[in-house]
């Protein structure tokens, strides 16, 4: 499983008591992230030829296209973002600069209606889609020998069953997943909770009905998506439907990744905090096979991981990318995931082509 004989152990997270709230990790971070990186876009259809995918691409150095049939050799990290995100998302950031920190490709692969560029098909974000996250493996395959992958939240949750559905025929060497639902029936019950459901509710829901309400709909559809005031409600009106799934129910239970883990044959590693405040039921080792390495955190919220560095200079982590200059305008930082999800490819094997720079990073937002 890794190159190593020692079970893998990376740096606790450890923020101080006044950060600990779950509500603070899940909001705050998106305020300190470094400024997103300039990008190289590339468009493809989706695995149904209806919609155009953006990949934004973040290089470690030119990649030239091979005309003899050779693949590009340094590994490519690709990140499958969660519900709503893209390649602006704090945490898509914060791994760009990381990943080409340790001398990696890093890109960020869009599930449709994601990344600026609206769906085109009958069917748009379903985090079940595993036959989307195979679509752009093989996109990338064509050009990069070595890849690895990273999910987070949905997108963890469709790459977690990618992983455990596909077995051997992965296309990615190992991957990490972060705050993902992998019992998504579960997760629907958190988010009803009353301060989930004030507080994340209207962000989340919003963006995804204006994006329904561009589709081609009946006036039904339509007053029935208006009316939803739940995700679980869009999904059993609008996702469920719209992608093969009787109700909400059977889209919940079909989709979520917690039934195939214990079929993962290529390293995986699954990060939650057990005070997130969307995911659920976590899995345990009974449910998962002997890939798969387990790393449930006290604190963090969702997809939070927010640091406080103190005055008396207890310092970041070495390969943490954060620069001088972000250090002098603030002690916070969202490095702890970048971080472990790079020490965990180092741990698999994934050899690092450049010592992490100081230079790399911009102020924060």
């Amino acid at each position: 499983m890794s190159t190593s004989t020692k079970p893998f152990s990376p740096a606790p997270f450890k923020p101080p008591f006044w950060l600990t709230n779950p509500h603070l990790q899940s909001i705050l971070p998106k305020f300190f992230a470094p400024k997103a990186p300039t990008y190289r876009r590339v468009v493809e259809k989706d695995s149904l030829d209806e919609s155009d995918i953006a990949y934004d691409f973040y290089d470690a150095h030119p990649v030239e296209v091979s005309k003899n049939g050779e693949l590009e050799q340094t590994p490519l990290i690709v990140l499958f973002h969660g519900m709503e995100g893209s390649s602006d998302s704090h945490y898509a950031r914060a791994l760009a600069y990381q990943m080409h920190a340790q001398g990696w490709h890093f890109v960020v692969a869009h599930f449709r209606s994601c990344g600026g560029i609206p769906a085109s098909g009958t069917v748009f974000y379903n985090a079940g889609d595993t036959d989307e996250v195979h679509h752009a493996l093989q996109n990338l395959r064509e050009q990069y020998a070595n890849i690895y992958a990273v999910g987070v939240s949905l997108g963890g949750n469709a790459l977690a069953k990618y992983m455990g559905e596909y077995e051997d025929k992965v296309l990615c060497k190992g991957a990490v997943v972060i705050s993902a639902p992998v019992d998504m029936s579960s997760a629907a019950i958190t988010m009803h909770s009353f301060l989930s459901h004030r507080i994340y509710t209207p962000y989340l829901l919003n963006p995804i009905i204006k994006k329904a309400l561009a589709n081609d709909l009946t006036q039904d559809e339509i007053n029935s998506i208006k009316a939803a005031n739940r995700i679980s409600d869009f999904d059993d009106i609008f996702t469920a439907p719209r992608h093969g799934y009787r109700s909400k129910n059977d889209y919940y239970h079909t989709a979520s990744a917690m039934p195939y883990l214990r079929n993962v044959t290529h390293p995986l590693l699954l990060i939650s905090a057990k005070d997130d405040p969307f995911i659920g039921f976590t899995a345990t080792p009974n449910d998962v096979s002997e890939s798969v390495t387990i790393l449930d955190t006290d604190h963090g919220g969702h997809i939070g991981y927010l640091r406080y560095r103190s005055d008396n200079g207890q310092a970041k982590n070495k390969s943490s990318v954060t620069d001088d200059k972000e250090s002098k305008t603030s002690k916070f930082d969202i490095n702890w995931i970048p971080e472990t999800v790079s020490a965990y490819f180092n741990w698999i094997g994934v050899a690092s082509t450049s010592e992490p720079s100081q230079d790399v990073v911009s102020d924060n937002k």
